[in-house]
């Protein structure tokens, strides 16, 4: 390390020398042309340059440390009888811990490990970066001397190339800085950031004398070997099949009531319409079905529905495609019968997200006012048969809550949102504002609801907690119920009958007669969370949506019961039971739930102390444990999800977490780099750790279990596949002893079965979840994108074709085959949606 320091230094001096020498030859010289941010930028090159010279050497010393090492294990292992524990690295490696295929490993206290988000997709993952030297307008490309050996004459190895981008400082990537996006969708920009490098056209080389396939991940190469019955017959050139089966969406688990307002309606048909990711549900709550609308391409944030009860506009945010396309907000009005598409409207004219919209009432509904979530939250107008803006406005640089037309008169349309309660007239092709006048009465801080009543006043509920109503045609109040609310009123909602029924922070549900006189007053529990909006239902009832996801039907004199229910924040965990129709999921809002795929309807609900990760049934179905974002994990009992037991390992995420299929064993994959092996008897009642695995220089990131639950496979940040002997906690270094081994589950998205699955252009985090049905004919991949892929199963041919379904919004974060692969299930990130498809 001092030497290091000490070449290091030495460079940055030479760097520094040589700065002063131009600097005082460009002040001598006035005939200099070259500017000054330039020269600059031509000195960051030579230090850049530099520093990976020495990348590259610190590369290749540390590598053939490794290679040394492994030899001297194996020569151990061979001399010695019975399995022996894996002997440690050598104390005095230079420079770098660990050297993999080429790639210098970051120390693993200074691998970047987040402890906030805690997700695979915040996780900054090793990159490398090949040397370039400029030398005239020639590039030459350097490479870690451990991916250069002798190509056999039956290994096609194409040239590696580079396409010439230019040097400036922003396209520059240190080795092992690379970070992801936080939210799990990836620009184009930070897609192209590190090349992908080919072997000629190709990402894939394949080696027919050893058996083994190599792939290139951020130019990384991984080397996949494969069984040896497939070595002869193996063509990497030939063509896989599609699968011969389809998935069909099912079902939509959760509603987005956390951040979304006036997205629940009740339609005549006895459907409830609400929206969660990029899915329109029309649920019948009699009949236990749901029909869903997916013609939007990402998250939809605002609904609203026609006069006529059949035509329904929904808008969504702007999105990145797979390619790394912008696709643009936009508005989609749809036939809620056929579930057809009529119109698209303002694509290109809107900007980042619809934030509300309403049909016209008084002119047959011809008309569609909507608002963007631009900086000056631009009001527009539409004939939305036509396809035709009639008119726009800026309309505030504040947020925009809601917007509605006035019931009896379509050129008047009412704005309300933080600071502001506007009247708009529309006059022709123009929109006329007229402020909403508080006068004696305190301005609040927020509108955040406004409706109608039968004579045409507008009605209003602020963060005040008052109901305020505007005399019709007017902009002023003309009636006002202080304190209707203990904080702020988020929902308002007139009765066919007349009755006003107001909904707010204070959970409580409260009606009102045509004085403004209280009639009725039920607080929905603590559990559901605060009332979001509120719909009428059929006869009496009320549907009420809750800012913590819950879609509740009741009626004031009764109960309210949750028709709908989902999470609350990032999902990741995902269980499958292994013998009855259920799963459990779990995420970052503390909360693990074990669903029915039947009834659809969750079994039990269970609230944590930590953030929830990952999940994991034992094979006999009693118990399940739950991986958190803080080295805890715990056990529940499947039937009664009372706490069995709890345990720590490390304080960083459990990003995995499999029982073996035996039962015997659970292996627990951490974001400190360790796999933890814990002893499993009376049927996963009690635990003994055994020891952890010690090998991987990033976090783990998905494990697999051999058929005999002897060996273990695992894959983690910087792509790295490494087998062991869990027993003992050794890792196993011989690749005769591995290529054969059968696995229990495939959800390793890094091994010779699944490998063309990964697309062109992938940064080696695009798919996050892998599964292999139960009968090993399918496999299915959750990616970045929001898309769900099924393969057929091996998929282990060079761009294997697929089917696409889309329908989250978000990363999808975990994909998986019931028991007995009659469903699907997948769970979204951030849009904290589960989707159940139906395999046909």
């Amino acid at each position: 390390m001092q030497q290091d320091s000490a070449n290091r230094k030495e460079d940055s001096n030479v760097a520094m020398s040589d700065c002063e020498g131009q600097t005082m030859d460009d002040s001598a010289s006035a005939a200099s042309s070259m500017e000054v941010t330039d020269r600059i930028a031509s000195l960051e090159q030579r230090v850049q340059m530099q520093e990976d010279e020495i990348q590259l050497l610190k590369s290749a010393l540390a590598d053939v440390v490794r290679r040394l090492n492994l030899s001297e294990e194996q020569h151990t292992v061979g001399t010695r009888k019975g399995p022996t524990k894996a002997r440690p690295m050598i104390a005095t490696l230079p420079l770098r811990p660990t050297v993999n295929n080429g790639t210098v490993l970051p120390k693993k206290g200074t691998l970047p490990s987040p402890s906030g988000s805690g997700s695979r997709k915040d996780a900054s993952m090793p990159t490398n970066k090949s040397l370039s030297c400029l030398s005239g307008s020639t590039r030459l490309l350097y490479f870690p001397l451990s991916t250069v050996r002798r190509a056999n004459s039956n290994e096609h190895v194409g040239t590696l190339t580079r396409k010439d981008s230019g040097d400036s400082k922003s396209n520059r990537t240190r080795a092992g800085s690379t970070g992801s996006n936080s939210s799990g969708k990836r620009t184009s920009e930070s897609k192209q950031k590190d090349p992908v490098f080919n072997a000629g056209m190709r990402r894939v080389t394949h080696c027919k004398e050893e058996g083994y396939v190599k792939m290139y991940l951020k130019g990384r190469p991984i080397t996949m070997y494969m069984p040896k019955d497939l070595v002869d017959s193996y063509c990497l050139e030939a063509k896989a099949d599609l699968p011969h089966k389809k998935l069909k969406l099912d079902w939509v688990y959760g509603y987005r009531g956390r951040d979304c307002r006036s997205n629940l309606y009740l339609l005549p048909t006895g459907e409830t319409v609400y929206f969660i990711a990029s899915v329109v549900v029309l649920y019948n709550v009699d009949e236990q079905l749901q029909r869903h609308y997916t013609g939007h391409t990402d998250d939809i944030k605002c609904l609203a529905v026609h006069p006529d009860k059949i035509t329904i506009a929904t808008g969504q945010v702007a999105g990145t495609s797979c390619d790394g396309k912008q696709l643009a907000p936009h508005v989609r009005v749809w036939d809620s019968v056929s579930l057809n598409t009529l119109h698209v409207l303002g694509t290109g004219f809107f900007d980042r997200a619809l934030v509300c919209l309403a049909f016209s009432k008084s002119n047959g509904g011809n008309t569609l006012c909507v608002v963007d979530d631009s900086n000056d939250h631009v009001l527009s107008v539409w004939d939305w048969q036509r396809e035709d803006r009639l008119a726009e406005v800026k309309c505030s640089n504040e947020s925009v809550f809601a917007t509605d037309f006035h019931p009896t008169d379509s050129n008047i349309i009412v704005t309300c949102g933080k600071s502001h309660l506007y009247f708009w007239t529309l006059e022709r092709s123009t929109l006329v504002k007229k402020q909403g006048l508080f006068e004696k009465q305190e301005k609040p801080k927020f509108v955040l609801c406004a409706t109608f009543s039968e004579n045409g006043d507008t009605i209003t509920g602020d963060s005040s907690g008052n109901i305020l109503v505007w005399g019709k045609g007017t902009n002023r109040i003309s009636q006002a119920i202080q304190g209707a609310h203990e904080g702020s009123v988020f929902a308002l909602c007139m009765l066919r009958n007349g009755t006003l029924v107001s909904g707010g922070k204070d959970r409580k549900l409260i009606s009102w007669d045509g004085a403004y006189q209280q009639i009725q007053m039920v607080e929905v529990p603590e559990l559901f969370g605060p009332i979001r909006t509120i719909a009428e239902g059929r006869g009496e009832s009320v549907l009420i949506g809750t800012t913590k996801n819950f879609v509740l039907q009741g009626s004031l004199d009764g109960e309210f019961i949750p028709i709908t229910q989902g999470h609350t924040d990032e999902l990741w965990g995902l269980a499958i039971h292994p013998v009855k129709a259920q799963f459990l999921t779990c995420g970052h809002d503390r909360q693990v739930s074990l669903w029915d795929s039947s009834s659809h309807h969750p079994l039990w609900i269970k609230n944590l102390e930590d953030a929830a990760q990952s999940a994991g049934f034992h094979p006999s179905g009693a118990v399940v444990a739950i991986g958190t974002q803080t080295g805890r994990w715990l056990v529940l009992d499947a039937d009664s999800k009372d706490l069995v037991t709890v345990h720590t390992d490390g304080n960083e995420q459990l990003s995995v977490i499999h029982y073996g299929p035996d039962g015997n064993f659970l292996a627990i994959g951490s974001h400190d780099n360790y796999i933890y092996i814990y002893a499993v008897s009376e049927s996963g009642r009690k635990y003994n750790r055994v020891g952890k695995c010690s090998g991987h220089s990033s976090f783990i990131t998905h494990l697999d279990w051999s058929v005999d639950s002897q060996y273990l496979v695992s894959n983690s940040g910087d792509y790295e596949i490494l087998y062991w002997i869990p027993s003992v906690c050794k890792q196993v270094v011989s690749m005769e002893t591995t290529r054969d081994i059968s696995w229990s589950t495939c959800t390793c998205t890094l091994a010779f079965q699944v490998f063309g699955l990964w697309p062109d252009g992938s940064d080696g985090t695009d798919i996050n979840a892998v599964c292999r049905s139960n009968d090993s004919r399918l496999l299915v991949t959750g990616d970045d994108f929001g898309k769900v892929h099924l393969f057929s199963y091996p998929c282990s041919q060079f761009r294997a074709p697929s089917h696409v379904y889309g329908g989250h919004s978000s990363h999808v974060t975990n994909v998986n085959f019931l028991f007995d692969d009659s469903f699907l299930v997948s769970t979204g990130g951030k849009d904290m949606s589960v989707m159940q498809w139906r395999i046909v």
